[in-house]
């Protein structure tokens, strides 16, 4: 009698079904997201018209942007704690009344120094908004299904900084610039309403939680000075101005500080005994490079239009918006079959694809046709819609559930490094470019190469998290 062996195929995973409720608090959560994202979006477009109605410089006017990024840094870091002691659903109601009210009270800013204070204390709610918002949905969604829930807030990341421009130069040619902020105001009125009834407020597990002072004056300030430093950076286009190289370093140490405080044990701000995760070390990688490769496209795209093509304001966003179309397509797609086979190899395809789209700009000019750059701006819509989020969920999915809080605040940190990082290297190439008599075609041909590059990485991390997954035991 001879034995016979049938080799059998490896059953497809199969996908559980998400609750109803986790979906509710999910649609919650993206107002706050869109809100965040989009705001950005459209006072970076309107400083010129803010500055000529406030009477104040185009420099001044700067720090309407400047300060918001530097006051969303600080609270970053404190999401963790605060929802240890609070409840993460109670710290993002309250970071939503705060971004809603400081929208309104910025519209009634009477001179540019007002406004500069109010977009501070705007930041510090924003600071809270995004990450409180993911990690409340880690809690409620769980691992297996994190992939489906969290495209949802991709949404928000992918599609406002593509429709943003568009928005605010329409909002521009007919309102004034106040409506810029107060386009949030019935946002977040219905996203407040929506939450009281919705979202599991809960209570803090831990009332007698010890706040690290030492370890928020660290961050706080490393991270603040760090983007500060690379923002102008950015600006300046070289490294020797004291304003960038002392920053830069001053905040690079104080967060060293912070690390190595942290690593010593217990009652730390943060916990970072999550790196002690393949799969969280190298999904932050991936997310740190994917971050910059986003922020940088995201400034370098708008210029590409309006310098190389010639292009207005509306037309600009316009020609952006087969980004966000790109992204928004595919979300719901990604979310899928990342909960079925992991976040690292579908932000492999992403990153692939992205940098496959990306070359051509690198070797493109002002008479490239512009069907072509629409396409290739659809695919890298798409490509992105495969590369944050995924790698974003694996981040949260290796982690326990207590620890979401504290991962929320480093994923979203690592990614605002990131975006900084790219930002400011690629204004730097494109200024470097400009003032060393290149023809402006070949500067953005440099600058488009640096954020080949920077793909390129967030590429390797993603097949080092790719490998992370798969040698993790199930």
């Amino acid at each position: 009698m001879t034995d016979t062996k049938t080799a059998v195929a490896p059953a497809e995973p199969v996908l559980e079904a998400i609750p109803a409720h986790v979906w509710r608090v999910a649609g919650v959560v993206v107002f706050g997201a869109v809100m965040s994202m989009l705001d950005t979006s459209l006072v970076n477009i309107g400083l010129n018209t803010i500055a000529t109605d406030l009477g104040a410089t185009l420099d001044s006017s700067q720090w309407v942007a400047s300060a918001y990024l530097l006051a969303l840094a600080v609270t970053l870091p404190l999401v963790g704690w605060l929802g240890r002691r609070f409840g993460m659903g109670r710290i993002w109601l309250t970071a939503l009344v705060g971004f809603t009210v400081t929208s309104g009270l910025c519209a009634l800013a009477p001179n540019i120094e007002w406004l500069i204070a109010l977009r501070i204390a705007q930041g510090l709610s924003a600071g809270l908004l995004v990450p409180a918002g993911q990690a409340l949905i880690g809690q409620v969604a769980g691992p297996r299904g994190l992939g489906r829930v969290m495209s949802v807030v991709g949404i928000a990341v992918v599609s406002a900084p593509a429709f943003g421009p568009t928005l605010g130069g329409v909002m521009l040619a007919h309102l004034d610039w106040q409506w810029l902020f107060l386009i949030n105001i019935p946002l977040g009125l219905v996203a407040f309403v929506l939450a009281v009834r919705l979202l599991p407020l809960g209570k803090g597990a831990r009332a007698d939680a010890r706040f690290d002072v030492t370890g928020f004056v660290l961050i706080g300030a490393g991270l603040s000075l760090l983007v500060y430093g690379l923002g102008e950076y950015g600006s300046r286009g070289a490294f020797s101005a004291p304003t960038v190289w002392v920053s830069v370093l001053v905040g690079a140490v104080a967060l060293g500080g912070f690390v190595l405080r942290s690593a010593r044990g217990r009652g730390a701000l943060l916990d970072m005994t999550m790196f002690r995760s393949p799969v969280f070390v190298t999904a932050n990688i991936a997310n740190t490079f994917s971050g910059a490769s986003l922020y940088g496209a995201m400034l370098l795209l708008p210029l590409y239009f309006q310098l190389l093509h010639h292009q207005g304001l509306i037309a600009t966003g316009l020609s952006l918006l087969t980004f966000g179309i790109g992204g928004i397509l595919v979300l719901p797609i990604a979310g899928r079959v990342t909960d079925r086979y992991g976040g690292g190899v579908i932000a492999v395809v992403g990153n692939a694809l992205n940098v496959l789209v990306t070359v051509p700009f690198a070797f493109g000019d002002a008479a490239t046709n512009a069907v072509l750059v629409q396409v290739l701006l659809l695919i890298r819509g798409m490509a992105t819609a495969l590369t944050g989020m995924p790698v974003v969920s694996a981040a949260y999915a290796s982690v326990r559930r207590e620890q979401l809080p504290d991962a929320a605040s480093m994923v979203n940190i690592l990614q605002r490094v990131g975006g900084s990082v790219g930002a400011a290297l690629l204004a730097v190439v494109l200024y470097r470019a400009t003032t060393a008599g290149l023809a402006l075609d070949a500067g953005f041909r440099q600058a488009f190469w640096w954020l080949t590059g920077a793909t390129s990485i967030s590429l390797i991390g993603s097949i080092f998290l790719w490998r992370a997954e798969s040698r993790r035991i199930p």
